[in-house]
């Protein structure tokens, strides 16, 4: 059994000598002209599909600034009501004097 294996090994693994006069197909070598344009088929479409993540890229990074801003003006508009009520709220809560710092008690009239 060992010497059959062996055998089977040796078989598989010899390949047969080039002759010198044998000429090599060339049509069987190169793709040809169909093996072109199949290439070239699959690089348009890569450039094109690049090109279209590149514009969806763009567009959403324009959308996210925009989006940024709007957001900053809403903070800011938000803030500026908030001081505004804030004051009003402080003047109410006041006696109207001068003196009184806010969260201090209004002093009692004389």
């Amino acid at each position: 059994m060992p010497h059959a294996l062996a055998a089977i090994v040796s078989a598989a693994t010899t390949t047969p000598a080039p002759t010198p006069t044998s000429e090599v197909d060339p049509d069987l070598v190169t793709p040809g002209v169909a093996g072109f344009l199949i290439t070239a088929l699959v690089a348009l479409a890569v450039i094109f599909l690049v090109w279209d993540m590149m514009r969806r890229i763009r567009r959403g990074r324009v959308r996210a600034d925009i989006q940024e801003e709007l957001d900053a003006q809403e903070q800011a508009e938000r803030a500026a009501g908030a001081t505004a009520s804030d004051a009003e709220d402080a003047d109410a809560a006041g006696d109207g004097r001068a003196g009184n710092a806010p969260g201090e008690p209004a002093s009692p009239e004389r």
